[in-house]
């Protein structure tokens, strides 16, 4: 993220599920765009829900999609960056980690919040974040709350 004209197409990837922290790694990583010119990829992913017990089942992608894609359109509004930072939404049926990681390659940087959806209290790094710190194509920056 060398020009601040963007014209090199520097690239910040942002994991987003709706969670505080989730939302503290978007103001982040929207400041950090907007400073260096670069375009912002936020991204939203679920697993496929699957049933145990008789009768399995998985939801269709079609089930979670609209939902997050009006997560994403809520909390990039909530930004209020139009026009300052080009944002493109990605809902993505996928592990969160496995579709931050795909997406770090050829990014300048990927940011996402200490602990989302699911986080166990008390630790440090969700496993999304830790997984995503080690297996990235590029830097990763680890928004936690308070910082």
């Amino acid at each position: 993220m060398t020009s601040p004209s963007g014209a090199d197409g520097s690239r910040i990837v942002v994991g987003f599920d709706g969670s505080d922290c989730s939302r503290l790694a978007l103001k982040w990583a929207a400041r950090e765009a907007k400073a260096h010119g670069a375009r912002m990829e936020v991204i939203c992913a679920w697993e496929p829900v699957t049933r145990v017990a008789p009768p399995f089942f998985v939801y269709a992608d079609e089930e979670f999609e609209p939902e997050a894609q009006a997560i994403l359109d809520s909390a990039v509004a909530d930004l209020g960056t139009e026009g300052q930072v080009d944002v493109e939404r990605r809902a993505v049926m996928a592990h969160p980690a496995a579709a931050l990681i795909d997406a770090s390659r050829g990014a300048d940087l990927v940011v996402v919040g200490s602990r989302g959806h699911g986080g166990v209290a008390g630790t440090l790094l969700g496993s999304v974040s830790q997984r995503v710190a080690m297996h990235a194509h590029c830097p990763v920056v680890i928004v936690r709350d308070g910082d």
